[in-house]
């Protein structure tokens, strides 16, 4: 087995200025926070990429485009499966007062929870009040597989991967501790940002050596380590790929470090107008998001 080759480094997805239409790309400054440039409305500009987010052969081209309006790196259609792990970190099992678990904790994400950067966070009115329902951020690294994988051994797992991205999951405590099972608490509509840039696996030498924070109103209520997770990246691909198929276009979605708002005193939610920010190194990037109460003034974007 071999990594997955990619022409391209770093991947975004947007609308260009030239075409108003949908297109993927390289940045052509490779040391720019794509995600913090485009909510502070600088200009981007990208080499378009000829071929799609999940195909290992798209190529790099010489056409250069400006970014109008920056998209998830992967649409929701190529998505296929939004796989997520709960619990993943020592330090985040230990204040939400939980054991470590003996194997890792999935749950699914419907596609319709995904949203890009600068969308906002929906709130629905089954979720408020925000102070009873403890709407919460989570930063966590988010794995994109690249080749059909079953049974894969941790050695091999790596080479699976076309690459890495960012994630918020949100999630909303109440519904989430009443039952044993997430999936309708971090699976509502237009809840789920993703993004701002996928990171080929060639630029990644070491997933587990990636800082990632998270930002609310400007305070960094998390700022973590993948060191720290219990299940690293090798064996949570190959965990997941036993007697399943991780098909191309998977996303996993790989836990969160401490410091979430619902185990903090006094607890820290989500509300209408705040500005969310989560920061994953490695060249993903920022990913920003307003939050808005359904039925509420809605946020300044």
């Amino acid at each position: 087995m071999a990594p997955i080759p990619t022409q391209w480094t770093r991947l975004i997805r947007f609308v260009a200025a030239e075409t108003a239409q949908i297109h993927i790309g390289q940045p052509v400054d490779p040391r720019l926070d794509v995600g913090l440039a485009s909510w502070n409305k600088q200009t981007i500009r990208a080499y378009e990429i000829s071929g799609s987010a999940i195909d290992p052969a798209a190529s790099v081209t010489s056409n250069i485009l400006t970014v109008e309006k920056l998209l998830s790196p992967l649409s929701r259609e190529e998505m296929k499966v939004v796989r997520c792990l709960g619990l993943n970190y020592s330090d985040h099992a230990a204040e939400a007062g939980m054991d470590k678990p003996a194997a890792p904790i999935l749950f699914y994400k419907p596609l319709a929870s995904m949203i890009g950067p600068n969308a906002p966070i929906f709130i629905p009115k089954v979720a408020q009040p925000v102070e009873e329902h403890l709407s919460d951020y989570e930063v966590e690294l988010t794995i994109v597989i690249g080749k059909a994988a079953k049974n894969v051994s941790e050695a091999d797992a790596l080479d699976y991967v076309l690459g890495y991205t960012g994630a918020n999951d949100v999630s909303f405590r109440k519904h989430q501790l009443t039952t044993s099972q997430w999936g309708f608490s971090k699976g509502f509509d237009n809840t789920t940002p993703l993004g701002p840039v996928l990171v080929s696996n060639n630029a990644v030498s070491n997933p587990q050596d990636i800082p990632l924070t998270c930002t609310l109103n400007g305070q960094v209520l998390q700022d973590g380590s993948t060191r720290d997770q219990i299940f690293n990246v090798r064996q949570t691909v190959s965990f997941l790929s036993q007697g399943t198929t991780l098909e191309p276009g998977s996303v996993i979605l790989t836990g969160t470090p401490k410091g979430v708002g619902f185990a903090r005193k006094p607890a820290v939610v989500l509300k209408n107008g705040d500005d969310c920010r989560v920061w994953l190194g490695n060249g993903i990037g920022t990913l920003i998001n307003p939050v808005i109460e359904e039925d509420r003034h809605q946020a300044k974007l």
